[in-house]
């Protein structure tokens, strides 16, 4: 799933790691997920976006749009 992780990382000047801290997660699942390797599960995703103070789509961008008909 696209991600805007690494952006809001940066903004925020931390390191994969000082974020990986501040999360409970390893740095390698910080890594993971900014290099679209990993979806986190919907309990992370929440910590991130409570951590940006936004809401978790902000975050994560899902394309998939439902069929109308």
């Amino acid at each position: 799933m696209e991600n805007r992780l690494k952006d809001y990382r940066e903004a925020a000047g931390w390191s994969q790691g000082e974020l990986a801290q501040q999360l409970g997660v390893s740095r390698q699942t910080i890594n993971a997920v900014e290099t679209d390797k990993y979806d986190p599960s919907l309990p992370l995703a929440m910590r991130m976006a409570k951590l940006f103070v936004c809401q978790v789509p902000d975050i994560f961008i899902d394309h998939w749009e439902a069929e109308r008909n």
